[in-house]
């Protein structure tokens, strides 16, 4: 479980296709769990500041692929401070950022997204986009917008986007265990 609040913007060292390596200064043991750009990876190794992930090929199919930097979050512990939302790190399907506007000292950003991760989403609701817990700030039928604050467009990847660009995409887990224990309902 984590919570989307970004520990550490982190280099990609190396990635073959089936074990990624990210430098950082996450403290992390064998079995660990950590969300690399909202995916939750298992460690593999952890040594010299770097740690190690095997990556499944159904984390290939729903994922983008791994960038030069991504954003990590260690596992949430029992004790530690809700910051954002609750996240899985199950990443339901990409997206693609269809625009990015100066706003004040931050960028409202709008993203295309698939129409079962959309109906999931709510004006002023959450979204997890590769790793970082956001607010939804508008929303149409192809996808939602977000507000970005400086501090976020600083400490995370999002502040490099740019039309086009894919991303990972976790709707909030409450809306799919509503419509999962009420039968019929269906968002929309």
């Amino acid at each position: 479980m984590f919570t989307g609040i970004v520990s550490e913007r982190a280099r990609v060292a190396s990635f073959d296709g089936g074990r990624l390596v990210v430098e950082t200064g996450i403290e992390a043991e064998i079995g660990d769990s950590v969300a690399v750009d909202g995916v939750c990876l298992t460690v593999t190794d952890a040594q010299d500041g770097q740690l190690a992930f095997d990556v499944m090929v159904e984390t290939l199919r729903r994922a983008k692929p791994f960038g030069k930097e991504v954003n990590l979050e260690a596992a949430l512990r029992a004790g530690d401070p809700l910051g954002g939302h609750y996240v899985q790190g199950h990443v339901d399907a990409t997206g693609t950022v269809r625009s990015v506007e100066s706003e004040g000292a931050g960028k409202l950003v709008w993203f295309e997204a698939p129409e079962d991760v959309v109906r999931y989403l709510v004006e002023k609701g959450s979204i997890t986009v590769d790793g970082v817990s956001l607010t939804i700030a508008a929303l149409d039928d192809q996808g939602f917008a977000v507000a970005l604050v400086q501090h976020t467009l600083e400490a995370t990847t999002l502040g490099g986007l740019t039309a086009g660009d894919a991303v990972n995409l976790e709707a909030d887990v409450l809306a799919k265990y509503v419509e999962r224990l009420l039968p019929g309902l269906r968002f929309s």
